[in-house]
């Protein structure tokens, strides 16, 4: 039976907490998930993915969902920061050993997804992402007729799919971002991170959905430049993230289950 601690404060200052999910049997080497839940960075909360870290913990994993800071009242890099945050607090925390960075592992939902790549680069975490955004300013750039709205079809009467996810994507960017500025925007976009000490990544990403699924191939071309992998799996159709996480929770606790068995080895 999975056992639940609710809301563990990680920031003081911020009122920020994570929900913790233990796995039945849990020794000193069962591994930590970090999940990073979606909502483009406006709304989203770490009760609202409960199965998700059941199902981790079911898995084995112990499993940790943090809140972070929210736009319009923050922006970028605010969430960001509350992710490097909450990692230095658990490695700084009873729930880790000294040596447990080699036993931690990421799966993000949407801009959960985006964080954990930020997060990824400079801790080097086997990460698994479901439909994270990583391109704003060349796609912002590209879209400048698009209408930004989180719910086009009530504000314009767009009833074109494309358009309405168009008009959110710009949407939520632009309310995180806080700008429309270029030099703003570029600093969001996950070619400018450091990726210095990437590990082990897993992207998965729809055919026709909310990330541009051609702004998910530009990545992993930029990340092949710089010699690092990525293994990709294209999902027919137009789910985004959490839409389609139940069908393919098992290919990314794989995933993330033979990248640990590696590093034993």
């Amino acid at each position: 039976m999975v056992v639940i601690k609710n809301n563990i404060i990680y920031d003081e200052n911020k009122e920020l907490g994570a929900d913790i999910y233990y796995p039945n049997d849990t020794t000193s080497d069962t591994k930590i998930l970090i999940f990073w839940h979606g909502g483009g960075w406006l709304r989203g909360d770490k009760k609202d993915v409960k199965k998700v870290g059941v199902d981790f913990a079911n898995a084995g994993f112990m499993t940790f969902i943090p809140n972070y800071s929210l736009a319009p009242a923050n922006h970028f890099p605010a969430a960001h920061d509350d992710a490097l945050h909450f990692v230095e607090w658990l490695l700084n925390s009873d729930y880790t050993d000294h040596d447990d960075i080699k036993n931690i592992v990421q799966i993000g939902a949407s801009v959960g997804g985006t964080m954990a790549l930020y997060v990824a680069g400079k801790y080097g975490f086997p990460t698994v992402t479901w439909s994270g955004p990583v391109e704003y300013a060349n796609w912002i750039k590209q879209h400048q007729d698009v209408k930004a709205s989180p719910q086009a079809k009530q504000d314009f009467g767009i009833t074109d799919p494309a358009q309405i996810r168009a008009s959110f994507y710009k949407y939520f960017t632009l309310a995180y971002a806080g700008s429309d500025k270029a030099d703003v925007l570029q600093k969001l976009d996950a070619q400018s991170y450091d990726f210095s000490k990437l590990g082990k990544l897993m992207m998965l990403n729809s055919t026709d959905e909310l990330t541009p699924l051609s702004t998910t191939l530009d990545f992993i071309k930029f990340l092949a430049k710089e010699n690092h992998g990525v293994q990709l799996l294209v999902i027919p159709g137009h789910g985004h993230a959490m839409d389609y996480s139940q069908d393919y929770i098992d290919e990314s606790l794989d995933f993330l289950y033979q990248t640990i068995k590696r590093q034993k080895q």
